[in-house]
C-alpha cells in the first residue's frame, strides 16, 4: 500500500502488522480483532496504524486478500475452459482460512463504508481479472460467446452464486462438482439445449 504524502513508509512495518492481522483475524475472528491489538502483536504504535489503514475493515481487506489469485484471468484457448478456471479462483478466493472469516464482516462494513465498498468492488471487478476482455472478445469472435454479454455481469453472476453457495452450503459446499454445475448454467442457461425460447 502505497502512502502518496510524506516520507516514504516502512515496509517492514507493513508486512508486520499485515501478518498480524491475518494471525489475530484467525484467532479471535472480525467483530472482536481491534486496531489496538494488531499494533501490540505486529509491535508498532497504533498511529503507524492508522496511517497506513483508516479502519480495521480496510487493514483486514488487504491482510485477507494479500495474495490476490485476480491477478488475471485464465487463458486456456477454450472459453469453456477459462469460465471454469474463472469460477474455481472464485471459489479458491473466497474459501481461504481467512476469506471463511473476513468476507462477512467485510460486506457488512461495505454496506456503510464506501470507501471499502469500491475496494472490494475492484477487487472483484473485470479490473481483478485483467485480460477477460480480450478473452470474451476473442470468444465472441470464435462463435463460442453471445456479442451481448458484458464482462462485469458475467463475474456478478460468477461471484454472486459462490457467495450465495457459501451461505447456504458453507464453504466446504464449494466442490468440483458445484463449479462443474455452476460453469454449465453460466454456459447453457437453464432450458433444454433443444427447446426454443418463447415469444414475449
Amino acid at each position: 500500500m502505497n502512502n502518496p504524502l510524506g516520507r516514504p513508509r516502512s515496509a517492514r512495518i507493513d508486512d508486520a502488522v499485515l501478518a498480524a492481522a491475518a494471525e489475530l483475524l484467525a484467532e479471535v475472528g472480525y467483530t472482536e480483532m481491534t486496531m489496538a491489538a494488531i499494533a501490540d502483536r505486529a509491535g508498532t504504535s497504533r498511529p503507524a496504524v492508522y496511517r497506513r489503514w483508516p479502519s480495521k475493515a480496510h487493514l483486514v481487506h488487504e491482510a485477507t486478500f494479500r495474495d490476490s489469485v485476480t491477478v488475471s484471468a485464465p487463458q486456456t484457448g477454450s472459453f469453456a475452459e477459462d469460465l471454469r478456471e474463472l469460477v474455481r479462483r472464485t471459489v479458491e478466493l473466497l474459501t481461504t482460512p481467512l476469506a471463511r472469516i473476513a468476507v462477512p464482516g467485510l460486506i457488512a462494513e461495505a454496506a456503510t463504508d464506501p470507501v471499502i465498498h469500491r475496494r472490494l468492488l475492484d477487487r472483484f471487478s473485470a479490473q481483478g481479472w485483467r485480460g477477460l476482455d480480450a478473452n470474451l472478445a476473442a470468444a465472441v469472435e470464435s462463435g463460442e460467446l453471445d456479442a451481448e454479454v458484458d464482462a462485469l455481469v458475467m463475474l456478478e453472476m460468477v461471484i454472486g452464486s459462490a457467495l450465495a453457495a457459501t451461505l447456504t452450503r458453507g464453504p466446504d459446499g464449494l466442490t468440483p462438482d458445484w463449479i462443474d454445475r455452476t460453469v454449465r448454467i453460466l454456459l447453457n442457461g437453464v432450458r433444454p439445449a433443444n427447446r426454443e425460447t418463447p415469444r414475449p
